[in-house]
């Protein structure tokens, strides 16, 4: 049983058990208050080091008070959480989206890349326990991280910093749901894939036919990139089995949305897909695109690589693969093509299509502004609805 004592001007705890002696200040000058702490205390012991109550007794006992009567009753120190805890559970949980078919390998690769720089980050700064990871310390992160980006060749600023706050909130929110943190110290910097201030990017007419001209043995990626709009990962792993000539179709499954977009081909990619087949008789089950510089399978980077190459012989700066998914999307929108058939043709949303492809196509800005210069609006209807109503002599009162 454990006794209380006034000592000074604070009650101090005493228990003699067993021989044993444990004593300490209960910090307060209450006695009920006193008593209420003692009360817990051998609440505690009896239940044993597994008690509830002794987290909340570390926060109500002086430091020192509490160490002795947790070690009397074999309380083990709780293990802080770190990052090396969070990174390690954030494996495991990507490693089960990955095989439920709920995340994308290449997004569960980008988020390898986040989480690798805000971990050297932190081993320059010495920070090891979650419990230390905080706003401010966050927002350090975000400057070095700008530094490490504008110091690669082709930079991508700003916007690289976007996707990467992103993942890392995904992360600590992970870290929320486990109890590793109480909230999450990640603030957003925007969505990512949005860019108000530029939008999309298409190629001008001049830039498609100098890179035609220059593509050589680029030619077949240059044209599936052109007339399909596919993002890179897609047109890396296209099969034969997936293109049809019998009906003139590409039928695929989209790797980021998981959408099935039926594409029709091109004439000029047509023709150029046959040669293709002809030349090589590959099985259904083989890669449409392959490297020109060693005849294997085609992949993402290497594809960025070659575009940017052929961009750079054809003068066109920054000829990446996305762009050529902009291009076709502003180049249907001003054939006349609505955002619901662009939206079914990339395998997009319809929002998506008007938010970063609509206000930038100039045909579609020109159509609304002759429709309000020669159409009839409220007011001109208003107006010829007066003009045409008959004059009808008012009745003597």
């Amino acid at each position: 049983m454990i006794t209380e004592e006034k000592r000074g001007r604070k009650y101090h705890a005493y228990l003699y058990e067993k021989g044993k002696r444990v004593r300490g200040s209960l910090g307060t000058r209450s006695r009920d208050m006193a008593l209420r702490l003692i009360h817990k205390l051998e609440t505690a012991i009896v239940e044993g080091q597994n008690s509830c109550l002794w987290g909340e007794l570390q926060t109500l006992l002086p430091s020192r008070t509490y160490k002795n009567f947790s070690d009397y009753a074999g309380v083990k120190p709780k293990q802080l959480p770190t990052w090396e805890d969070l990174k390690t559970g954030f494996s495991v949980f990507r490693e089960q989206r990955v095989k439920l078919g709920k995340l994308a390998q290449s997004t569960s690769d980008r988020y390898e890349v986040t989480i690798r720089e805000f971990g050297d980050f932190l081993a320059a700064e010495s920070v090891t326990l979650l419990e230390d990871i905080n706003r401010p310390l966050v927002e350090r992160f975000k400057v070095w991280r700008v530094e490490r980006i504008n110091k690669k060749k082709h930079s991508r600023g700003a916007t690289g910093l976007v996707l990467d706050a992103a993942i890392l909130h995904r992360v600590f929110s992970f870290a929320v749901e486990n109890e590793m943190v109480l909230k999450n110290p990640v603030r957003m910097e925007g969505r990512p894939g949005e860019n108000p201030k530029n939008g999309a990017e298409p190629f001008t007419a001049s830039q498609l036919s100098n890179m035609r001209k220059h593509a050589g043995p680029d030619l077949l990626m240059f044209l599936l990139l052109r007339w399909t709009g596919l993002r890179g990962v897609d047109a890396v792993k296209l099969t034969w089995s997936e293109v049809h000539f019998d009906r003139a179709e590409i039928e695929r499954v989209t790797q980021k949305r998981k959408k099935r977009v039926v594409l029709p081909i091109h004439t000029e990619l047509l023709f150029a897909l046959e040669v293709e087949r002809e030349r090589l008789k590959s099985l259904p089950s083989a890669h449409v695109l392959l490297n020109p510089a060693t005849g294997t399978r085609m992949t993402r980077p290497r594809l960025y690589q070659r575009m940017l190459a052929l961009g750079k012989r054809a003068g066109v700066a920054g000829a990446h693969p996305h762009r050529f998914r902009d291009t076709l999307a502003v180049d249907m929108l001003s054939r006349g093509a609505s955002p619901y058939d662009v939206a079914k043709m990339l395998g997009d949303t319809i929002d998506t299509v008007e938010k970063h492809y609509t206000p930038f196509v100039k045909e579609l800005r020109e159509r609304v502004r002759n429709i309000l210069e020669t159409g009839t609006g409220i007011e001109e209807a208003a107006k010829i609805s007066s003009e045409s109503r008959p004059n009808v002599p008012r009745k003597p009162s």
